[in-house]
Formats: C-alpha cells, sequence, structure tokens
C-alpha cells in the first residue's frame, strides 16, 4: 500500500490536468493519481515523459529496454508492469526481457544493445560513466539520439525512485476516478 493516499482526482485544483491526463494516456495511473498531490508536479513530469516517451527519435525498442532495465536495477515493480507490454510491442522478446538482470552472459543482445545497456548501467548505479560507455553508444546513435538515451535513463531513475520511496503499486486500492 502506498505511503500517502492517492489524491481527489476530483479537486478543483486537480481536474484540468485529469482530464489532459485521460486525453493523453486513457486513464489515470497510480503514478499519476499520486502525483496530482501537486499539479505543478505532476503537469511538469507529464509533460517531459510525454515528450520521451512519444517525441523523441530514440528507437521505441531501446527507449523499453533502458526503461525495463532501470525498473530491474532499482527494484520497481510497478515500473516493469506497466511496460512490458510496450516493451513487447516496441519488439523486444520476452527471452530479452527475462535475461535483463544478466544481460551481459547472454546472446540475446545486440551489440547496439549491450552498449545502451552498459550506458544505462553506469548511469543508474554509479551516476558517473565512463567516457568509453558514451564512445560506444556513438557508434550507433546520432548526437540528438544520444541526449535522448541519456534522457531516458535519467527520467526513468527519477520515476523509479519515485514509485518505490511512495511505495506505489498498480493493486493499491485508490479512490474512484473521476
Amino acid at each position: 500500500m502506498a505511503r500517502l493516499p492517492y489524491a481527489d482526482l476530483t479537486a478543483s485544483d486537480a481536474k484540468p490536468l485529469v482530464g489532459r491526463i485521460v486525453a493523453e494516456r486513457g486513464n489515470v495511473l497510480h503514478l499519476y493519481q499520486m502525483l496530482l498531490h501537486s499539479p505543478p508536479v505532476a503537469q511538469g513530469w507529464l509533460g517531459y515523459l510525454t515528450a520521451i516517451r512519444q517525441q523523441c527519435a530514440l528507437p521505441g525498442a531501446l527507449r523499453e529496454l533502458v526503461i525495463m532495465r532501470v525498473a530491474a536495477l532499482n527494484g520497481a515493480s510497478y515500473e516493469a508492469e506497466q511496460h512490458e507490454p510496450i516493451a513487447l510491442k516496441e519488439g523486444l522478446t520476452e527471452g530479452q526481457l527475462a535475461d535483463l538482470d544478466a544481460w551481459q552472459g547472454s546472446t540475446r543482445y545486440t551489440a547496439e544493445q549491450r552498449a545502451v545497456l552498459e550506458l544505462t548501467d553506469g548511469m543508474t548505479r554509479n551516476v558517473q560513466v565512463p567516457a568509453a560507455a558514451i564512445a560506444a553508444v556513438r557508434k550507433f546513435l546520432s548526437d540528438r539520439e544520444v541526449v535522448e538515451l541519456v534522457a531516458t535513463v535519467a527520467a526513468y531513475n527519477m520515476v523509479s525512485r519515485f514509485l518505490e520511496a511512495l511505495d506505489i503499486h498498480a493493486h493499491d486500492d485508490r479512490p474512484a476516478q473521476a
């Protein structure tokens, strides 16, 4: 159970953003219902994560590989549950998802994916990454895509840390949605 109650979606300061979230996402996920305790934070979060997920040139399969690896490293089960179907839709295989915890020893990943996973691990575990990790992804990605890759790793570390700090899970009971 979450460490705070979920926000009231009918509150006057939340209603405009609730409408936008429903329009863009189909419903208000547990994550956004918690974020709506602070509509300005929820609004900024929605804009940033919408840009990461829907407006970047980084291929969707790489984006979802990053998200799933960050979730695995940070023990963020909610994040993994939400993104597993998206990852499969974007072209990752069930075998790749199953091997994420031991990707270094797996033969299921391309050289490009391995470079992306190495960068993801470095950013998530150590914050500072070796120049070699950036050089490795630059062999496959444009400068724009490298920036988007790094922003995706950073963004989903933010997501998982928020989820885990407040113990947010998809099975939590919460007030009815608007």
